[in-house]
């Protein structure tokens, strides 16, 4: 804990700051010497500081170009006196966003492997592998500390394997949220080796799928160091990741003991194990994998699963073809039953979930979005009871128009044995894609229908006994509670999700579907009530009425999105940049400029709950989109500008800045290359954190430049993004682009555009900046900071 405090202590810790590039580092080293002084005969440490400079391009947030220059790796190898020929990675990062401590993301991961270098240091036991304790200075700048560490360090070589811990929340539990890829042995060592398990291969896909907007250093030692690993992430309270409330006293000792225990105990395991020298012959097959409430993993290798599923998917079928056949006279009969049945439960299914999300787009139409965020239980309530309602309502309507005289019995027995079969074909068709989460399916396949085949006989007896139902309700105890588990972490991971994934999705909609397919999921094998008990006119009264109650509440406004409860808070995001822009034309003359401070809300409300507060931020300054600019002339820090509709951004007139150590930008040369192509060469000195935007000009391309792997990769919408930071010092940057252009250019052939980002240190907030700041509600996050935006033409 004590490391925790005096991390987070030195504040926000930017890269290229001095928080960040000494503060934290002469930390770090002090307490790796202390370490080494305590420790016994069994071990060798050795201690490096990386300083790298490189470039990269990924296709995170729709692609772009990364390069880094001098940032800071603080590097400890922990090996046996004689030497180790193979090491097992540990990562965290010790930099922050800016504005924020940073305990749990990273800091607390920090912590804990400078506790756990330690406990190994001080052990007698010697290690058969060496561990690589990697304090990275640069992840929060998209992963550039790990891309310098891995491929360029001397150490890096001889590393099979890495735990990555990261945040998404705020303390509880870390969750293992990806391994691989592939690499069975690895999952294993974590099933035998954590004390306290919490992992899911249903994460794994969740994540992986790239519908959660974020990455960690995961994906760098995957794809460019070519080793496999664990990612593991605090999840909980992630309403204030990334915000100034992400302090250490918000992390409970427990958690930060548990991920102690946890990780030093898989980092002593792959230390010792065979199977890390050898990784490369384990490294086939993948792994179904999760745990059963926090208690034991259960893993075993995909293909296993795969056989499991079929057989479970045909036994299914075996006893569904069987009732259709029984008696043979009546089969066609019995078929057209059974496909009634299913087709009425899938038509309910669709009918409730256009149904619901009609009341989302209606809720969020009327600007009443994100009413759940503070409040959980009103999504329940009003998306919930509108799910499970319509669903009852459905149903009833067959059972009264359509099944006028039918036998009870005989539909609950129908339309059990219909969710039966979408159970069993969901099975067979996410095994047939490779998906490891239809373990899942597995469960509402299996324990149904041994509950169906011990009580077949009550079945058919008429109405539904107390014996029946007690016998029923243990029979589907196992899929249901482990159901009700996976929904609390997935619902603990997205909904704060809803509260930072910008201004395009409209996060009702994403809710209200997620909640109808968890009430399609558990109401599936209790639609057959609906026939078998007399009525369900009080239960679908009583949930309309929870409905309308709370869909009046959330129409009146009453349930406010945003809490600045001190214990608890859930504020709004809002980034605030004062900009000063200047726009040039081909030779070199300011044709426009103009300053002001560029406001994004983070999410789907925009700034309507702010206007009352700061009244001049209203609808009558929305930000105007510079067509012929890249980006549409915005000092975009990343390109996520997909995220943000411009309708719901605004750029309030403020005086120009001018900071005292502003960016400059030459064109060094322009030389003709074979094959009609044009080389530009730059150079660019200024702060720690800039951002070039570039588009080709009409029937011009880009074909190659000095960054990443010679190829440029363009990013949404087709200009190109390329992210650069340094640290403390580093030498001008200088690059070159190379384009192929046509004979006759006389408006030029390429408009470049560059940003610099003050994000500490006397330019970072104007007096007008700061002023606005103050006048922001208390339940706000407002991050600030000014830059500077020049266009040329070349």
């Amino acid at each position: 804990r004590g490391y925790l405090d005096n991390i987070t202590a030195i504040g926000p810790r930017t890269v290229g700051s001095p928080e960040n590039e000494v503060l934290a580092v002469n930390y770090l080293l002090e307490q790796i010497r202390g370490i080494e002084r305590e420790s016994t005969d069994a071990h060798k440490i050795s201690v490096d500081i990386q300083r790298p400079t490189g470039s990269f391009s990924i296709d995170f947030l729709g692609g772009f170009t990364s390069y880094y220059a001098n940032i800071t790796n603080v590097v400890v190898k922990l090996e046996p006196r004689n030497g180790a020929e193979h090491a097992v990675l540990s990562n965290c990062h010790f930099d922050s966003v800016p504005n924020t401590p940073g305990a749990s993301d990273d800091a607390v991961s920090c912590a804990v492997m400078l506790e756990i270098l330690n406990t190994l240091s001080k052990s007698s036991e010697s290690l058969q592998h060496a561990v690589i304790f990697l304090f990275n200075g640069a992840e929060e700048n998209i992963l550039q500390a790990s891309h310098g560490f891995i491929t360029q360090h001397e150490w890096a070589k001889s590393i099979r394997a890495f735990i990555n811990l990261e945040a998404a929340g705020v303390g509880g539990k870390e969750l293992v949220f990806q391994t691989g890829p592939e690499n069975p042995w690895l999952v294993q060592a974590y099933v035998v080796a954590a004390k306290h398990p919490f992992a899911s291969v249903v994460a794994q896909e969740i994540f992986q799928s790239g519908i959660i907007p974020a990455d960690t250093d995961f994906r760098i030692y995957r794809d460019f160091g070519n080793v496999p690993g664990i990612d593991l992430a605090f999840i909980e309270n992630g309403y204030i990741y990334h915000t100034e409330y992400d302090t250490s006293d918000r992390i409970l000792t427990d958690s930060i003991q548990r991920a102690g225990d946890n990780i030093l105990a898989v980092l002593k395991y792959l230390a010792t194990s065979e199977k890390l020298a050898k990784s490369f012959e384990y490294r086939h097959g993948n792994v179904v994998f999760f745990d059963i409430l926090g208690l034991f993993v259960l893993a075993y290798p995909a293909r296993v699963g795969t056989i499991m599923n079929y057989i479970t998917a045909a036994i299914a079928f075996f006893y569904l073809s069987k009732k259709v056949l029984q008696p043979k006279p009546r089969a066609v009969h019995n078929l057209k039953k059974l496909l009634t049945a299913f087709s009425l439960t899938l038509m309910s299914w669709v009918c409730t979930l256009v149904a619901v999300l009609m009341v989302a787009v209606f809720v969020s139409i009327i600007g009443r979005a994100l009413s759940w965020y503070t409040h959980f239980y009103v999504s329940v309530s009003l998306y919930g009871t509108a799910a499970a309602a319509k669903l009852i309502l459905v149903h009833m309507l067959a059972k009264k128009f359509f099944y006028k005289n039918v036998n009870e019995q005989y539909l609950g027995d129908v339309f059990f044995d219909a969710s039966l079969m979408i159970w069993s074909i969901a099975l067979a068709v996410m095994t047939q894609m490779g998906l490891c989460s239809a373990f899942v399916c597995t469960l509402w396949v299996a324990f149904p229908l041994l509950t169906k085949l011990m009580i077949h006989k009550e079945f058919s007896q008429k109405g539904a006994t107390i014996k029946f139902i007690v016998m029923y309700m243990l029979g589907m105890f196992v899929p249901y509670l482990y159901m009700l588990y996976l929904s609390w972490t997935v619902f603990e991971m997205f909904t704060p999700v809803m509260g930072r994934s910008g201004s395009e999705i409209p996060p009702d909609i994403v809710l209200a579907g997620f909640i109808v397919i968890f009430t399609m999921i558990l109401s599936s094998y209790f639609i057959n009530f609906i026939y078998l008990v007399k009525s369900t006119k009080t239960t679908l009264v009583t949930l309309t009425t929870v409905f309308v109650v709370t869909l009046i509440l959330v129409c009146s406004g009453i349930f406010f999105p945003y809490s600045s409860d001190a214990a608890n808070p859930k504020p709004k995001r809002v980034f605030l940049q004062h900009t000063s822009r200047r726009f040039h034309d081909l030779g070199g003359n300011v044709v426009k400029s103009d300053s002001g401070i560029w406001i994004n809300g983070f999410d789907y409300n925009g700034i309507s709950h702010l206007t009352p507060h700061v009244p001049e931020i209203n609808d009558t300054i929305r930000t105007p989109c510079e067509e012929q600019a890249p980006f549409c002339g915005l000092p975009w820090i990343l390109p996520v500008h997909f995220m943000f509709r411009l309708v719901k951004n605004w750029y309030l007139p403020a005086p120009e800045i001018l900071p005292r150590s502003p960016i400059q930008f030459e064109l060094l040369s322009k030389e003709l290359m074979p094959w009609n192509s044009v080389r530009l060469s730059f150079e660019v000195s200024g702060p720690s954190h800039m951002s070039l935007y570039v588009r080709p000009r009409a029937g011009s391309a880009l074909s190659r430049w000095s960054l990443g792997d010679g190829m440029p990769v363009a990013s949404l919408g087709g200009d190109y993004f390329v992210f650069y930071s340094r640290g403390l010092q580093a030498a001008p940057w200088r690059f070159w682009v190379e384009l192929t252009a046509p004979e006759k250019h006389s408006d030029g052939i390429v408009s470049l555009a560059i940003a610099a980002h003050y994000f500490f240190g006397e330019d970072q907030k104007s007096p007008q900046l700061y002023a606005l700041l103050e006048r922001f509600p208390n339940w706000t996050f407002s991050s600030g900071w000014s830059c500077t935006y020049d266009l040329f033409v070349f």
